[in-house]
């Protein structure tokens, strides 16, 4: 049976026969790559830290953000978020200016200014200081304490913060820090130095971002999404080019190499690069060379109407190139014959009627733009493309990008129809008067030396005119902004009336901040200082966001006077009707990771749940790990260990005592109804998503429904991120919506199970048929027979016939194991265990496989190793490659882990087991089981699988459950170093692809 234990000293087939023995001696050489060894000081805390922020970067990126100093000009709330995602984003180091005293009006939006630092009078960047370094000890932070402000001599610094290196970014985070000259005169010196400037304001309910990256910026990496890696199914020249192909540029009768790829879609353009690799034998040479590739399209008399996106259409792009333009011809034949005898009869007219044709591009073809500078470096003629039996992978290559950006004096005048967040509200030119009253209020604060009050009706007045003046000044001048009509984003010249109740309301609510509003700028500004790496595109220059909707009626007893309390702002806003009944709200927040933290500071800051009916419930299972540290920023290093939402709840409620918040750390879900109960839904006013799986996601959303519970919901994926307002019975749920079952976007399972040709391949199935199977399922199933065998059998009726031959195996296994063991699992076990997986996974099998395709070649006649099938190489033990070891420690640590053995991290110590333990590896006879060499996706159970079903069932039925061994199912885990989990997956992820010469997988 597969997944029995081989008894040692035994072959595949059980007769005894020589065997050779593998000894590990001096220093370990294997495994310096992996986390799970590394405790104490062998721990790289720094890169501990950063682990999740390489894999949404990239290391280079990373590394490069190491480089950059940035300047932070303010830090009330735009400043300090900003400040807080830097510094967690491990730049070299930021220095914060801010000399404004603090006010209680600033915390509601600077979660370090404290009730003392009200008192005090203290600089609001100096009492954020000691919290901002705590963040993160990797990072040099500090105050730019200088009574003469920003002056270009300390702007062009060559060393700051003692790093070395001057600033790479300045970051100006409100309007109201200085003088208008002062902006433009800090933006110029920028300019001329190359130092990226930005700017970034929220005044009242409008947000504005702008950057300016100088005269001449490159970006490396525009998108930062992955370079497509396309496999190479079949070359073929085509020595004369058929009308029919239509290849931009080229000419009919030239001729053209076509490579067909192995996607569906090669989402490459026209003039893409592409570099060769993996070529073999003769095509060798290509390999890194660079070449231009053009799309490849095909010709079809439109009354033939091919369905591009059908079946038939894509079978068809199977066959050779040649094939395809042959069928293609007779289809056009036959459509033109017919319409030149239905002209021949039309009358004079439509005789004039050209044959319909329509393009259909071929997505999984392309052309090679081969030029004699190419094949000369190759040292190849292109004949040589017609040798082409297997393999090959064509990388692409994105070319950096120079772009050039206009100053802010520039862009504050010429920026015609400034950007909005809101497409649609950019379309109609909002952004224009936003830009007015941005322009208004810098000369506002010239002419009276202050700017406008909150609520001051004669300030807002003396704007309003302002603005109205400006555009009427720049009403002459070509690009300018003024107020004109504007549509789809293009703007008519015509005049219109200034939205002076938009300006007006800029003018009173100017100096109040929103810490939602706050949030979004940091957050966003802080991507924007990252650009300085090269990686992703900047935005272009201005963009604006406007929410008028969260003013409330300005009914003055509503809006003011103000207490002189942390809410000024948001009731100068939103009113004191609102602050009240946002006191007494009743919250539940699920989810304490990267975006519960921020929401939880969110709640805090707005005082949401400080009433007396009010309150804030949050609930997390997971414990702080150090990977966190780098996002979840309100733990710190002493905090690894402890509970998410306990932590959490005790650092915002010391930032506002008022709040009532309870941490859980309960599971939301069926098994947890006892305390989540109907009285417990039905008193909530609002629940607010915080996950990162897809099923809690759907039961909090169903219990949303049931009780007609408001829910807000998002998530991020690396740079991406999504939100979503539902409101029962008015909008679409979250289980309204569909995954895609679209088969192209899917691996078939056949390309997953024995010919795989990219690394995703071998990385899906080390999660899928590894450590799915070996540490959850198998497990679970186990588990689920020891506790009650007659549950377990009712469950197994309901199983697909190979789920069911699947889990009735791995319970066999794990029954046999203890036998085996006399009863009581070891850890010599477990490292027996491991090595008869690796054995059957990364040698029997493959050389199974092989073994197959030879008899079938030698059958059929034809190849069998052609295209993308790469024939694989097995494992082996006698001469071992450092991933045999590694793969060992893993799997037999984790193996200790499912069984509650102790592990055995040192790897000193691990040798000295393997070589106790003697392991030998089996002679390979080849197997009389059959091999599926099929290109289906089903998977074969076997053709006995029901008699091998029946005959496991039997004996089972003769298992006294009671005395076996628990085991502990493994729940897959990235964010903890120390359980193998990442390791594992990265190391049978890396074995399976030297099995098939494939690029190994880097552990991000």
């Amino acid at each position: 049976m597969e997944d029995s234990v081989p008894k040692r000293n035994q072959s595949e087939d059980s007769s005894p026969r020589p065997l050779k023995q593998i000894k590990m001696t001096g220093a370990v050489s294997w495994g310096e790559w992996m986390g799970s060894w590394k405790v104490g000081d062998a721990v790289d805390h720094e890169a501990e830290r950063i682990d999740r922020q390489k894999a949404a970067f990239g290391g280079d990126t990373v590394a490069r953000l190491k480089d950059l100093n940035v300047l932070i000009v303010g830090c009330g709330g735009v400043g300090v978020e900003t400040a807080k995602n830097l510094i967690l984003s491990n730049l070299g180091g930021v220095q914060i200016w801010d000399p404004s005293p603090c006010r209680a009006a600033d915390r509601g939006t600077n979660f370090y200014v404290t009730d003392s630092d009200v008192a005090s009078g203290v600089g609001r960047a100096d009492a954020s200081l000691s919290e901002l370094r705590s963040l993160n000890p990797f990072c040099r932070v500090d105050v730019h304490a200088s009574d003469d402000g920003i002056t270009d001599e300390y702007v062009l610094g060559k060393d700051v913060l003692s790093t070395g290196r001057p600033f790479a970014a300045i970051v100006v985070t409100s309007l109201a820090l200085m003088s208008k000259a002062d902006l433009l005169r800090i933006n110029e010196t920028a300019r001329a130095n190359g130092i990226a400037f930005i700017l970034a304001a929220n005044h009242g309910v409008t947000a504005s971002i702008f950057s300016d990256f100088g005269p001449q910026h490159e970006i490396a990496d525009a998108t930062g999404e992955p370079t497509q890696t396309l496999a190479v199914a079949n070359v073929e020249i085509i020595d004369s080019k058929p009308a029919l192909l239509d290849i931009h540029g080229l000419k009919e009768g030239e001729k053209v190499v076509i490579v067909t790829v192995a996607q569906a879609e090669h989402g490459l353009d026209d003039g893409d690069v592409v570099t060769f690799d993996d070529m073999r034998d003769s095509m060798s040479s290509f390999n890194g060379k660079a070449v231009k590739v053009k799309r490849v399209a095909i010709s079809s008399p439109t009354d033939a109407k091919v369905d591009s996106n059908g079946v038939v259409f894509k079978e068809a792009l199977k066959l050779p190139t040649s094939e395809v333009v042959t069928n293609f011809q007779r289809q056009y034949d036959f459509y033109k014959s017919k319409f030149d005898e239905e002209q021949a009869s039309a009358d004079e007219a439509s005789q004039k009627k050209k044959f319909p044709l329509r393009t259909i591009t071929m997505f999984n073809r392309l052309a090679l733009i081969l030029d004699d500078e190419f094949l000369s470096s190759a040292g190849v003629s292109v004949d040589v493309f017609s040798s082409y039996q297997a393999g090959g992978l064509l990388n692409q290559i994105r070319p950096p990008i120079v772009k050039e950006y206009r100053s802010l004096a520039e862009t504050l005048e010429t920026t015609a129809v400034p950007q909005m967040l809101r497409g649609e509200e950019w379309e109609a030119g909002k952004g224009i008067d936003i830009h007015l009253s941005i322009a208004a209020v810098l000369d506002f604060y010239d002419a009276e030396g202050k700017w406008p009050g909150i609520h001051d009706k004669a300030d807002a007045g003396k704007v309003v005119e302002l603005a109205k003046g400006i555009s009427e000044a720049r009403k002459g001048t070509d690009g300018s902004c003024w107020a004109q009509s504007v549509s789809w984003g293009f703007p008519s010249g015509d005049d219109r009336d200034m939205d002076a109740d938009s300006v007006g309301r800029f003018a009173r609510l100017f100096q109040t901040e929103l810490t939602g509003l706050c949030a979004y700028l940091g957050g966003a500004v802080a991507q924007e200082v990252i650009k300085k790496s090269g990686k992703f595109t900047p935005i272009d220059q201005w963009i604006h966001h406007d929410e008028p909707v969260l003013v409330a009626d300005e009914c003055s007893s509503n809006v003011g006077p103000l207490f002189g309390s942390r809410y000024d702002h948001q009731i100068a806003v939103l009113g004191k009707d609102f602050q009240a009944r946002l006191a007494n709200r009743r919250v539940f927040l699920v989810g304490c990771g990267a975006l519960g933290c921020e929401y939880l500071k969110g709640l805090a800051l707005m005082g949401v749940g400080t009433g007396k009916d009010g309150k804030v419930w949050c609930t997390d299972m997971d414990r702080i790990e150090v990977s966190n540290l780098s996002r979840q920023f309100l733990f710190r290093q002493h905090d690894v260990g402890s509970p998410k939402s306990v932590s959490g709840a005790r650092i915002v409620k010391g930032w506002n005592p008022q709040m009532n918040i309870e941490a859980l750390e309960k599971r939301v879900g069926d098994d947890s109804e006892d305390f989540f109960s109907d009285k417990f839904w039905e008193s909530l006013d609002l629940c607010w998503n915080a996950l990162d799986n897809v099923q809690a996601r759907q039961y909090t959303d169903s219990r949303c429904l049931f009780y007609s519970k408001p829910l807000l919901e998002s998530g991020t994926l690396g740079t991406k991120c999504n939100s979503e307002v539902i409101l029962p019975f008015r909008t679409s749920t979250y289980n309204d919506g569909k995954e895609s079952d679209d088969n192209e976007n899917q691996i078939a399972m056949c390309t997953l199970r024995s010919f795989p040709y990219l690394p995703k391949h071998c990385i899906e199935f080390a999660k899928q048929a590894y450590f799915s199977d070996y540490f959850e399922f198998g497990p679970d199933e186990y588990e689920t027979f020891r506790k009650d065998n007659m549950t377990y059998f009712e469950q197994l009726d309901a199983m697909e016939a190979g789920e069911q031959i699947k889990s009735l195996r791995m319970i066999t296994f794990f029954i046999d194991l203890q036998k085996e063991a006399g009863g009581k699992i070891d850890f010599d076990a477990c490292v027996r265990v491991a090595f008869n997986r690796m054995m059957n996974d990364f040698r029997t099998s493959i050389l199974n496989l092989s073994h197959s395709a030879d008899e079938m070649e030698k059958s059929s006649g034809k190849k069998f190793w052609t295209g993308t099938k790469r024939r694989p190489r097995p494992v082996d033990w006698t001469q071992p490659i450092p991933e045999l070891m590694e793969y060992l420690y893993c799997t037999a640590n984790m193996y200790a882990s499912v069984w509650g053995v102790d592990n055995v991290r040192d790897r000193t110590d691990f040798e000295q087991i393997i070589e106790s333990v003697g392991l030998e590896q089996p002679e390979w006879t080849p197997s009389s089981d059959k091999v599926d060499l099929s290109e289906g996706d089903e998977e074969d159970a076997g053709g006995d699988s029901g008699e091998e079903a029946e005959k496991l069932k039997a004996d089972l039925y003769k298992v006294d459950s009671s005395t076996l061994q628990p085991a502990t199912p493994q729940e897959f885990e990235k964010d903890d170093d120390l359980n193998y989990h990442i390791d594992f997956l990265t190391v049978s992820t890396n074995l399976r692809s030297w099995n098939y010469d494939i690029k190994n997988s880097a552990r991000h």
